[in-house]
């Protein structure tokens, strides 16, 4: 024990030992001794000196540290020793008097052992089993020690613990320790943890992390809590940015209700904590990852509808009207507030109805709009307002017209401000950052509306007193082009870059405003001079952006004036500026570096005023125009000449095939038609069959009463021997069943002639389908029906048939028992009655013989009703090869259309290939000292000779 008092600061005899040399003896003890006591001695010792003698400890006691955590489970006291010192090799945590050098030399070492430590992957494996210890000493550095590997490997531990079984349900437990330094640290190493691995982010949401951490955030006072709730909502963050399989639990798991109690402000708002507004600033992050605009659009929609649904977005609204609530709180909610109602129209239509608490009330928009063009603002609170104001009208046309409309001159009111007035206020100021953004709002208002566009062109504006109002467009391009002291206040060139956004998305693709803007006779002029000149770096933007507004009057050009045609305008860049400059110059914009910035997201987000240049959703258009633009101006008079023949032609074709699709849906009208006819035909049928059913068991019943009969008569011819009276009744019945029979027949008759008249309105509607199948071509699923309905009838047939067959079957024993019965009644009656039921039994023969000829009618008129069909299917089989012709014919015209498109397609690679072979060729001769006439030089000759011919004619 004397050499443990050395190493402990005990007084020693001799000279003392080095570190290194005390180190190696307590690793040789370490893995010598076999007395627990001393092992534990020993490993305290070494954890003693771990901070000063880091590198020693690491490289000796390294290997024996973790055998002790392998082999000496059953002590909790040496298993803290030995995480304490493993903690302290590789946690880079040092003090902060420590210059850089020294602290990279520690980060170093740190990362070292920490690659020495997970080299094998059940060291990892052993940590996450020691969690499972209860005792304190034990859980607890094990927590720090994890949290420590994760900060310097972060990668290569999260690939250990989610291989691991359980591995990460036993950091989940963490959370509910009930020992407050032991649940701390676990929402630090769940923290850690959960960087960057979407995988381990699912496993621990489905863990029920959401509902552990609402928890641990309502239980420690919501915003008003400590670091505890800033570290919970950390986590939240780490699991649900893009993540959408977790954003989408979140949401099913209804926890963005349990959001709204977080922002539940008071009105006393003049005591914020620093910790408080750290909490409120997570929580608004937290609301803005559930309805970020890099989500999917149905996810975040229905985010959006949640989180109006339960009141959340009233609260925001809230806290965005109260006072007191301070600056960079207020901005994060004007930006939280943004992205909640972006795209979606009732949140939109909910924004436009909140009013600021007033007197009078303000609609919030405007409230904000006077804080945008407020110089004396925050510089990231006007980029907040502007953000908020493009979410209230993206994607929505109502909000739009609302704020066009308070612009126009029958909605003004003069006794209060709206938001068209601080927009045109801000547009005009003399602050650049108030135009930029000014001129940035109106054009959203005019994004993708073009009934906006054409009614903004109705604004007027008062310039000074004495003087005609002028055009909000036209007061645009004075600020660009008119005036020495407009011009000296809007040579910035944010306030210019802001202008020509503003009129080129209120141009393109509205010729009435093009024509508006040509009208002007100096706008053209000044464009063309600004992309012409050799300006500097700064001003190359503007020349890009001229050039694009100048490309969008030759796009949308509709030639209603003559001297602005595309042909001239195009004339004029040729002239003026060069083909190729002007393509160059209009690049200049999209190789801008705030371009690419600009184009990322929609938020705007710059460093310094100065940087704000360049809208998200104009970055947009300029990519979809810039090719376009570029294509109509290289294009020449016969090229649109022959573009235009082809879209005639295409036209033609498309008139052609427009033809046939109607064609085609009047016979499928007509095919309906004909199936519903067949529909009702075939219920016709169903109610003959029911019909002969009903036939056929009468028949049945006929042929009973018959056999009845034939064993009445046998009995009688039996009881010849008796006597007159009891012959009398016998004949009295016979005359009763005569009568039945009688009526029976007269029944069955009237049923033929129902059948008959069946019959008859059948051949009625095949004469009609024949008429209708001649007229109109019918596809093979008419005849397909009416095949069917040959069928049928067919199966009528016979059944009509087998009745026949029956009923002469039935006349066949009539006339039977027609002889038993004159043979039983000339022997038991006198002759008056056996004449009398002769009479009876002729009557009823001659009724038969009536029904057998009916019966053979109705054979022949089915006999023709076929002959009727097979002519009609002949005729629909003609109908079908002439629809398949047409359809051919068709198929041949599309051909030749893509046919002649690939010819016209070769031929212009042609000419294209020839112009540089002249162009090369001309070159050499301009070498070789020959004069050569270009041909623009001649055009423009032939020009000034023709405008000289002109003149003179004058």
């Amino acid at each position: 024990m004397n050499f443990f008092r050395g190493v402990m600061g005990g007084q020693a005899v001799g000279p003392q030992p080095s570190g290194a040399e005390t180190i190696q003896k307590l690793c040789d003890r370490v893995a010598s001794s076999t007395l627990l006591e001393d092992r534990r001695d020993a490993v305290r010792a070494l954890k003693s000196l771990s901070k000063k003698y880091r590198m020693e400890v690491g490289t000796q006691a390294m290997d024996h540290l973790i055998n002790i955590l392998q082999t000496d489970r059953s002590d909790s006291e040496i298993l803290g020793y030995a995480l304490d010192t493993l903690y302290n090799l590789i946690c880079n945590d040092e003090e902060e008097e420590q210059d850089e050098n020294a602290q990279k030399q520690a980060d170093d070492l740190g990362a070292q052992f920490t690659d020495t430590f997970i080299q094998d992957p059940e060291h990892v494996t052993l940590l996450l089993t020691l969690l499972e210890e209860f005792d304190f000493h034990v859980r607890w550095p094990a927590v720090k020690l994890l949290t420590a590997l994760l900060k310097n490997q972060c990668v290569q531990v999260q690939g250990i613990i989610l291989v691991s079984p359980m591995g990460v349900s036993r950091l989940m437990d963490l959370l509910a320790d009930s020992r407050e330094v032991i649940r701390n640290d676990g929402l630090l190493l769940l923290q850690q943890l959960t960087k960057s691995n979407a995988a381990i982010q699912k496993i621990v949401a489905f863990e029920n992390a959401f509902e552990r951490l609402l928890d641990i955030i309502t239980e420690e006072g919501s915003s008003d809590g400590g670091i505890v709730v800033e570290d919970c909502l950390l986590l939240l963050l780490n699991l649900l940015k893009n993540n959408s399989s977790n954003q989408n639990f979140f949401k099913e798991g209804s926890y963005i209700q349990r959001m709204k109690p977080w922002f539940e402000v008071g009105d006393d708002n003049s005591g914020w904590s620093a910790q408080k507004v750290t909490n409120l600033h997570l929580m608004l992050q937290l609301v803005r990852v559930m309805v970020s605009p890099v989500n999917s659009p149905g996810a975040t929609a229905s985010c959006q509808k949640s989180m109006y649904q339960c009141g959340l977005l009233q609260q925001l609204c809230t806290i965005l009207m109260a006072t007191g609530v301070p600056a960079d709180i207020l901005t994060e909610t004007i930006n939280t507030v943004s992205e909640v109602i972006r795209g979606s129209q009732v949140n939109q239509d909910y924004f436009a109805s909140v009013n600021a608490p007033s007197n009078p009330p303000r609609p919030a928009i405007v409230v904000l709009l006077m804080s945008m063009v407020n110089e004396r603002q925050p510089f990231v609170l006007r980029c907040a307002v502007l953000y908020c104001f493009q979410c209230f009208l993206y994607k929505n046309q109502k909000g739009q017209g609302e704020i066009v409309a308070t612009l126009l001159p029958s909605t003004i009111d003069a006794n209060s401000i709206s938001a068209g007035q601080l927009l045109c206020g801000g547009l005009f100021s003399a602050d650049s950052l108030s135009n930029w953004c000014a001129a940035v709002a109106l054009a959203h208002s005019l994004q993708d509306n073009l009934t906006q566009k054409e009614q903004l062109l109705r604004v007027q504006l008062a310039t000074s007193l004495g003087k005609p109002p002028v055009s909000l467009l036209q007061q645009c391009t004075n600020i660009l082009s008119q005036g020495d002291k407009i011009i000296r206040r809007g040579s910035k060139v944010q306030t210019r870059v802001g202008l020509l956004m503003l009129l080129c998305t209120w141009i393109s693709n509205c010729p009435i405003a093009v024509t508006h803007f040509l009208h002007n006779q100096e706008n053209v002029p000044f464009l063309t001079a600004q992309i012409s000149e050799n300006l500097g770096e700064d001003e190359r933007l503007v020349q890009g952006l001229c050039a694009l507004l100048l490309g969008i009057c030759i796009y949308y050009n509709d030639n209603s004036l003559e001297n602005y045609t595309k042909e001239k305008l195009k004339q004029l860049i040729e002239k003026r500026i060069g083909k190729e400059n002007f393509v160059e110059k209009l690049g200049f914009i999209t190789k801008h570096e705030l371009y690419s910035r600009a184009a990322q997201k929609p938020q705007p987000v710059f460093p310094s005023p100065e940087q704000m240049l360049f809208d998200h959703e104009f970055t947009k258009l300029v990519k979809e125009l810039e090719g376009m633009i570029t294509k109509a101006v290289h294009k020449s008079s016969e090229e649109e000449k022959k573009e235009e023949e082809v879209k005639k032609t295409l036209e033609q074709h498309d008139n052609i095939v427009t033809q046939y699709k109607e064609l085609i849906r009047e016979q499928d009208a007509q095919i309906q038609e004909l199936k519903e006819q067949v529909a009702s035909m075939s219920s016709q049928n169903e109610q003959m069959q029911t019909t002969v059913t009903q036939q056929l068991s009468q028949i049945q019943q006929h042929k009973d009463q018959y056999n009845i009969l034939k064993l009445k008569l046998g009995k009688e011819n039996q009881s010849q021997s008796n006597s007159q009276g009891d012959g009398s009744q016998m004949n009295g019945l016979q005359t009763e069943e005569i009568t039945q029979l009688r009526e029976e027949l007269e029944e069955l008759r009237r049923q033929h002639a129902l059948l008959q008249t069946q019959l008859g309105d059948k051949d009625a509607l095949i004469n009609t389908l024949r008429s209708e199948a001649s007229q109109t071509a019918e596809v093979s699923t008419g005849g397909t029906d009416n095949t069917e309905l040959h069928k049928e009838l067919e199966a009528l047939r016979s059944q009509v048939q087998s009745q026949s067959a029956e009923i002469n079957q039935m006349k066949t024993e009539r006339q039977e028992l027609l002889r038993r019965a004159e043979a039983g009644s000339s022997a038991a009656v006198p002759g008056s009655d056996g004449s009398l039921d002769a009479a009876k039994m002729a009557e009823l023969e001659s009724r038969l013989a009536a029904q057998t000829t009916e019966t053979e009618r109705l054979k022949e008129e089915g006999k023709s009703s076929s002959q009727s069909r097979a002519e009609l299917e002949q005729q629909l089989a003609s109908a079908t090869s002439t629809v398949a012709i047409l359809q051919t014919e068709k198929a041949k015209l599309q051909t030749e259309v893509q046919e002649s498109k690939k010819e016209q397609d070769d031929l212009l690679m042609l000419l294209a290939d020839q112009d540089q072979k002249i162009h090369s060729l001309k070159l050499r001769l301009k070498d070789l000292g020959e004069t050569v006439d270009d041909e623009d030089d001649l055009d423009a000759r032939d020009q000034t000779d023709d405008d000289e011919d002109e003149e003179d004619e004058d």
